[in-house]
């Protein structure tokens, strides 16, 4: 089966604009929707995730940046580009602090958005399977540091329809969750997703380690162990899921 073409969601007032990168776009193969402004934009974005927003910075009623945050809470996996005719450091502060990737100019150059738009659907996409938000948080920003795009599930249930959502390179697994264990969302993984690589996580060694011994035994890919040691686990994960797009070049 074909996985399904990238989603961009294009959020500007400037209807003239958008319809000139959306068809250019979906000559080259993408699935592209469109809105005017925020609220219509979280509609869209409550029927499916999105790989890549492109999101004005001035719209009527929500900024760009404060758009994404409500985008990024639904679909922590989706990469924000922000357009801004009023760049300044106060914008780029606010667009960083969001975790925006890239803050563009207006007049907006287009094969500079459509070259950032293909990196951006070409790097590694990542599942965090863990109950602890802080650290789901703290390695959203790690991996994101690198290139990588993190989408995240604090339980099973959210682990089974982050999975039906998107094609993952590779899923971290924490083994002690709300009324399941890393087994079990485990061996979801290897059914829904096989090609995903799989990295089981714990801050419970003797209490998790039998546990952790099956699931290496059917195929898990590696263990590691709270705390992180953030620059092996990086390495870890890159050998994984290979290269990003600007690792490459």
């Amino acid at each position: 089966m074909n996985d399904p073409a990238p989603a961009i969601l294009l959020v500007d007032d400037d209807i003239d604009a958008c319809r000139n990168v959306s068809d250019i776009l979906k000559d080259l193969g993408y699935q592209v929707d469109i809105a005017h402004e925020g609220q219509s934009a979280l509609e869209l974005a409550s029927r499916r995730p999105y790989d890549v927003a492109v999101l004005d910075f001035k719209m009527p009623g929500m900024d760009g940046v404060t758009l994404y945050r409500h985008l990024r809470a639904r679909h922590p996996g989706v990469v924000a580009l922000l357009l801004t005719a009023y760049a300044s450091e106060d914008t780029a502060t606010a667009a960083r602090s969001a975790g925006t990737w890239k803050v563009l100019r207006k007049p907006v150059d287009i094969p500079a958005l459509l070259g950032l738009i293909d990196e951006a659907v070409g790097q590694p996409l990542v599942l965090v399977v863990d109950d602890d938000l802080d650290l789901c948080e703290n390695l959203w920003d790690l991996l994101r540091s690198r290139d990588i795009r993190v989408c995240t599930a604090h339980d099973s249930a959210q682990a089974v329809e982050r999975l039906r959502e998107a094609r993952y390179q590779a899923v971290l697994i924490d083994m002690k969750l709300p009324g399941s264990d890393g087994c079990s969302v485990f061996r979801t993984v290897r059914t829904v997703d096989p090609r995903a690589r799989t990295v089981l996580i714990t801050g419970f060694r003797p209490e998790t380690e039998p546990l952790i011994e099956v699931a290496l035994a059917e195929g898990a890919d590696a263990v590691c162990y709270k705390p992180f040691d953030s620059p092996a686990l990086i390495d870890l994960l890159e050998r994984l899921v290979g290269p990003t797009p600007s690792q490459s070049r």
